[in-house]
């Protein structure tokens, strides 16, 4: 797939994620809350993993770096300077929680990673904006 339809793909992945995340934060109050917590969690799920696939794409088309997998990918768009030591860091917890929320699922695991989800949107948001200017 091309990086400009993988950038594409992802814009487009994480727009949908934003409209769950203010939903759900719309909701907080209400019955409906956990229907739209978990729908933004599994969103964020996805994006994640377009996100770093583009980021793959990315770092072969345009710096000439081959990447396997999601944090090694991530650890070389630090090294060429597209993200620094904090949002590497914040970039490599989204991949852990999302590792944790695809095996198991627990309210309590649910609620951390909704509480995270606007730093996380955040950063996905720096990592689409550098992404598109390639």
């Amino acid at each position: 797939m091309a990086l400009a339809k993988k950038i594409a793909d992802f814009k487009q992945a994480l727009e949908r994620l934003q409209e769950s995340a203010r939903k759900a934060s719309e909701y907080k109050e209400k019955e409906e809350y956990s229907f739209f917590r978990d729908s933004t969690i599994q969103r964020f799920e996805f994006t994640l993993e377009i996100a770093w696939k583009s980021i793959k794409s990315f770092l072969l088309e345009v710096e000439g770096i081959e990447c396997r997998f999601p944090k090694s990918c991530v650890r070389e768009f630090f090294s060429v300077e597209y993200l620094n030591q904090e949002e590497m860091a914040l970039f490599l917890e989204m991949i852990d929680d999302r590792n944790l929320v695809t095996y198991t699922y627990h309210k309590s695991l649910a609620d951390d990673i909704f509480s995270k989800i606007n730093d996380y949107i955040g950063l996905l948001e720096k990592i689409y904006s550098i992404l598109q200017k390639s």
